[in-house]
């Protein structure tokens, strides 16, 4: 149970790790954006490569983010049931879920999405507007980022889940606002 401890504590710091860098990209969206504005209103210039390039920084926000929302329990979850069980209970629901709901869906995500990345990656795919962004695999393979980043914290709820069946205490879950105790 150490060892099953110690994996839930890895991917949760991975996941945070990867979601503190990619908060910066929230940033980089609103910079750009802004910039996009301000040439074309200011200085009557306009750049489709700055144009593609925040809708990527937002998109890719979103999907390599989601196992760090996971982490942090900020996904939507219809808790008509969920509030009034204790510990346990939330454990067997958790467990259910990663299981039967999350994990199928991300391999029918990531065996769908495949094709569609590595052909990005073998045609060296560019955006099809004139001026616009390169390596559009960069972007189409943050879908895969995103199977991957929340099927490890799927994981580290499985564990959790395990733990509290197993009667342990498994490591404190985090909100937005910090550690649960």
């Amino acid at each position: 149970m150490d060892t099953l401890e110690r994996a839930v504590r890895s991917i949760d710091w991975v996941n945070r790790w990867v979601g503190s860098i990619v908060a910066w990209l929230t940033l980089g969206t609103v910079v750009i954006c802004g910039s996009v504005v301000t040439l074309r209103y200011a200085a009557g210039q306009g750049h489709v490569w700055m144009q593609e390039l925040y809708v990527w920084t937002h998109a890719m926000t979103f999907l390599l983010a989601g196992g760090f929302a996971y982490l942090l329990n900020a996904h939507v979850r219809v808790d008509i049931f969920y509030a009034r069980l204790g510990p346990r209970g939330k454990a067997w629901v958790d467990l259910f879920g990663v299981v039967f709901l999350l994990f199928p869906w991300l391999v029918l995500l990531g065996w769908t999405s495949w094709t569609y990345v590595s052909y990005s990656w073998i045609t060296s795919e560019i955006s099809v507007q004139s001026n616009g962004m390169p390596a559009m695999y960069v972007l189409k393979s943050s879908i895969l980022g995103f199977v991957v980043l929340v099927g490890l914290q799927g994981v580290a709820w499985m564990g959790r889940s395990i733990l509290v069946l197993a009667g342990r205490e498994p490591p404190p879950s985090e909100t937005l606002t910090g550690p649960l105790g």
